[in-house]
């Protein structure tokens, strides 16, 4: 652990002797206090980096694609039989995402659509209704870490597993509306544009954050009424 070496004394003799070269009582403790808190370090770091992402990884592992025919959708026709509030929920099948749907919330109010996903799933506030023939903008998860992951609701997080043809469904007083997917990109956190009816007809646009745990982007499913 310590230093050793081999002493000559130059010019007198070829008689050698090995020392140790060992610090002192102080140094010695100073190097192992040093060493014992890095390896804490570094473990603390490893825990809290599993901790942190430990929610966002559940949901990859736990991942399994549910396949629910429309046939067994007319059966189970109910929102209750899903556990959902009749009243405004959202069900989507292939990433088995059920939550309450928050109505009219302000998207541009940090506190009140935090509060809101805390709850369920929000409506942004100014766009419409399932049935009413225009655009209806629902969003989740839009936290900007993975710590916030947890405290957030997060029924979106597998948003980007949906491909053209999945299926959403939402109650919405009593009634059951189905929509297909058709489309589904990315775009700038800013963009806002979508809050605005475009006068293309009924269109679902679920919103999400891109890449997951971050607000860099954000993610847009579209879908429309079967």
């Amino acid at each position: 652990m310590y230093p050793k070496g081999i002493i000559y004394e130059s010019g007198k003799s070829r008689a050698s002797g090995e020392i140790g070269l060992a610090p002192k009582l102080l140094a010695r403790i100073a190097y192992h206090l040093l060493r014992g808190t890095g390896a804490g370090l570094i473990a603390f770091s490893i825990v809290g980096a599993i901790f942190t992402f430990w929610p966002i990884i559940k949901e990859e592992i736990a991942y399994k694609p549910h396949h629910i025919g429309f046939g067994d959708l007319i059966s189970r026709s109910r929102a209750q039989d899903f556990g959902l509030d009749p009243y405004f929920s959202i069900y989507i099948p292939k990433i088995n995402a059920k939550a309450r749907v928050i109505a009219n919330v302000d998207a541009g109010n940090q506190s009140q659509y935090l509060e809101a996903l805390s709850e369920g799933v929000a409506h942004a506030k100014g766009t419409n209704f399932p049935g009413q023939g225009k655009s209806i903008f629902l969003f989740s998860h839009s936290t900007d870490s993975p710590l916030n992951f947890a405290r957030y609701n997060a029924v979106f997080f597998l948003l980007r597993k949906l491909s053209v043809g999945d299926r959403v469904i939402i109650y919405f007083m009593g009634q059951e509306h189905q929509y297909i997917v058709t489309d589904e990109f990315t775009t700038g956190l800013d963009d806002t544009s979508w809050l605005t009816d475009k006068g293309q007809g009924e269109r679902l646009i679920l919103q999400t954050c891109d890449p997951p745990g971050t607000s860099w982007n954000r993610l847009l499913v579209i879908a429309r009424p079967r």
